[in-house]
């Protein structure tokens, strides 16, 4: 057994992620969570990889970056993305999950590792000896003022939005009705239809409505793929039209035509009780949400299960900080992980943590610290945010913008699909070459193209 002992602060995605990689390779971690001794703006659970916002890990088909993305995971035996499909709910192309139930077998799995000692307690200091700090957009005051002492006060700063929670039964199904765009992965939406009439005044409440107010000192910098609506409703009153409340895709079945806008909901939890409001994030007041949100057709008399919030989401300057294998420059024991190296959504956010916590295993091992292919998903993430020639540094997703170019011509789909299968090979060979097996007994599933 190795005597060398890995701190992992912070036990979101990333966290528990990198914990998992640690302890299924025999290394003792010690994993340090401050809930429930101390609660987050965000966090209404003691769970590890608790779900805040949305349930979904969005595309898990293989014309996206991020449904390769999770499939080189599952080559690597991730905890998350495991606990991810097995707590899956209806939702098309999408991965979506039963929060409750995924957060949970996490926490089991990790709780129940005898390489795992959990300290329920706030890190106020970046611990001393070989740590991953993975402690996520709300990283607390105290350790964000020991971790800017150590890197400089250049961090970066932007605000997330949450969407809200609407019972199921408290949709009006004479109004909305359940479907899926251009019918695809059956009907896992319900559908809320809007006339122009009805979207107008909608808009029109949105921008008329109480917001939650900042402190003055505080600038707002938004992530485009989380942007409140109200903010994209400043931008224009058509905005939201072709946003979130695109029609495209859509027949309402009554009249057979599309309507002018709609608002989907995406089940949330394994039962079908509870919808959440895709792309709904907003920063109203709870009162006005009460308020607006009902005026949309099916909702009339909406019961929220949970209303939408705000809170600041702070991370690094990753590309003047970080190595590519996620080590800090200035500190070779110190691994940085998760969101707030600069990768935006859940999956991106576990993969940080799953190669924070793969390097920093190597490093006990004494072996050779190693960086996924650009061609990757991953690689071509982890490229973005390390690359010191980057100005202006910005959150990211997966997406196939940031891999190389094929040396084949192809367009659409189709080079979507061949940079897909690209990926899988190049993670397989990397894999192999670097003699890296998955740490626990998940077998990868079959993969069409």
């Amino acid at each position: 057994m190795n005597q060398i002992q890995v701190t992992v602060v912070g036990a979101g995605l990333a966290g528990s992620e990198a914990a998992w990689q640690l302890a299924r390779r025999g290394i003792p971690v010690r994993l340090v969570e401050m809930r429930p001794v101390k609660m987050t703006e965000a966090h209404q659970t003691a769970d590890f990889a608790e779900l805040v916002c949305s349930n979904s890990l969005r595309n898990d088909s293989m014309d996206t970056a991020v449904g390769v993305l999770k499939e080189e995971m599952r080559r690597l035996g991730s905890l998350v993305i495991a606990s991810a499909d097995r707590a899956r709910v209806p939702a098309g192309s999408a991965l979506a999950v039963d929060r409750n139930d995924f957060s949970r077998a996490i926490t089991a799995a990790l709780e129940n590792d005898p390489m795992v000692e959990i300290a329920r307690a706030e890190a106020c200091a970046i611990p001393a000896g070989l740590t991953i700090l993975a402690t996520g957009p709300l990283t607390s005051p105290a350790l964000g003022e020991s971790l800017n002492k150590l890197i400089g006060p250049r961090n970066l700063y932007f605000y997330d939005a949450i969407a809200p929670i609407v019972a199921a039964d408290s949709v009006d199904m004479s109004v909305a009705f359940m479907a899926s765009r251009y019918g695809k992965g059956g009907d896992d939406y319900i559908n809320c239809p809007m006339t122009e009439i009805q979207y107008g005044a909608f808009v029109d409440a949105v921008m008329e409505s109480k917001k939650i107010e900042l402190h003055p000192f505080e600038k707002p910098v938004y992530f485009e793929g989380c942007m409140p609506i109200e903010e994209m409703a400043r931008r224009g009153p058509m905005t939201l039209a072709f946003g979130p409340m695109r029609p495209v895709g859509l027949s309402e079945p009554r009249s057979g035509r599309r309507p002018f806008a709609v608002v989907q909901l995406r089940q949330d939890d394994a039962e079908g009780r509870m919808y959440n409001m895709v792309g709904f994030q907003t920063k109203m007041t709870y009162p006005e949400q009460r308020r607006v949100l009902r005026m949309i057709p099916g909702l009339e008399k909406a019961e929220f299960v949970r209303l939408g919030s705000i809170h600041r989401n702070t991370f690094v300057d990753s590309p003047r900080l970080l190595r590519p294998t996620l080590q800090l420059k200035t500190r070779d024991d110190l691994f940085l992980a998760g969101q707030m190296v600069g990768v935006e959504g859940y999956v991106e956010s576990a993969a940080a943590g799953l190669l924070a916590g793969l390097n920093a295993a190597n490093l006990v091992m004494n072996r050779e610290l190693v960086v996924p292919p650009p061609e990757t998903a991953v690689g071509s993430l982890v490229a973005y945010i390390t690359d010191s020639t980057r100005r202006d540094f910005q959150p990211m997703n997966a997406n196939y913008g940031l891999m190389p170019d094929l040396e084949i011509r192809a367009r659409g789909r189709e080079k979507k699909i061949a940079m897909g299968a690209r990926a899988l090979a190049a993670i397989d060979a990397w894999l192999e070459r670097n003699q890296i097996a998955p740490p626990a007994s998940m077998a990868p599933r079959e993969v069409r193209l």
